[in-house]
């Protein structure tokens, strides 16, 4: 006959009272406490959320033209549904630059004179190599980073004006509504430095060509000045106090 043997295993956390008075004499560890499961929280019923400007604002523009149907009871909520659509939609259109794009003579026409009428280009003629071209460009690229809702393009001097003269480089040529608003050749146009501010505040002289988006027209152009104006007594704020500094130091 085989010999069994049984193990007792006592209920997890419970002790006899032999244990609990040999820990109370300090010759058993203390008792682990018992095991209690965590609270359970059902996942949230994405119906039972409610709606409102929050939940709204949460959805991105797809999202939003799903929810069309969403709001026949609810006035207010699809008012507010198409007011940010049509923030989501104005937003895509002020972002829709943002950089120099390389164009090459075949593509001026729909790039340029092509171009949307609420949109001013700006055009650099330049060549690799020459470095008051380099200079220029690295304005225009800041540029073109402040101001996402004017469209910058850079192309070959000679791709779009055959045998122009590299003399007359940098150039910039100023376009709306496929009609040439500016023509700028050197940077002697743009004062003793090229800076992006004085870039700046020469192509916006008469015309709104810069523009941040936020503004339009000739608010456009007041912005970009006062903008232009405000960097210009910070820099020349920062330039006498590092001056006082380095007077102070010797």
């Amino acid at each position: 006959m085989a010999d069994y043997h049984f193990v007792y295993k006592d209920v997890e956390g419970s002790s006899t009272q032999w244990d609990d008075i040999q820990r109370k004499l300090g010759n058993l560890p203390p008792k682990d406490p018992a095991f209690k499961p965590p609270p359970f929280t059902p996942n949230p019923d994405p119906h039972s959320i409610p709606k409102d400007k929050d939940w709204i604002d949460s959805k991105n523009e797809d999202e939003l033209q799903d929810l069309e149907d969403d709001f026949d009871d609810d006035r207010f909520l699809e008012e507010y549904r198409k007011k940010r659509l049509a923030e989501m939609k104005e937003t895509a259109k002020i972002l829709r630059f943002g950089s120099v794009v390389p164009i090459s003579g075949s593509d001026f026409i729909r790039e340029v004179s092509q171009a949307p009428s609420d949109v001013w280009v700006v055009v650099i003629l330049y060549k690799e190599g020459i470095s008051d071209c380099g200079l220029m460009m690295q304005s225009i690229e800041e540029l073109a980073v402040r101001y996402p809702a004017t469209k910058f393009v850079k192309i070959i001097s000679t791709d779009c004006i055959p045998n122009y003269p590299d003399r007359n480089l940098p150039t910039l040529l100023v376009y709306n509504n496929g009609a040439v608003k500016g023509n700028y050749v050197g940077l002697h146009s743009f004062g003793r430095r090229c800076t992006p501010e004085g870039v700046a505040f020469v192509l916006c002289q008469s015309d709104p060509v810069l523009n941040d988006g936020h503004s339009t027209n000739e608010k456009s152009r007041e912005a970009v000045i006062a903008g232009v104006q405000k960097r210009f007594i910070e820099k020349i704020v920062a330039d006498h106090e590092e001056d006082d500094g380095g007077s102070s130091s010797d």
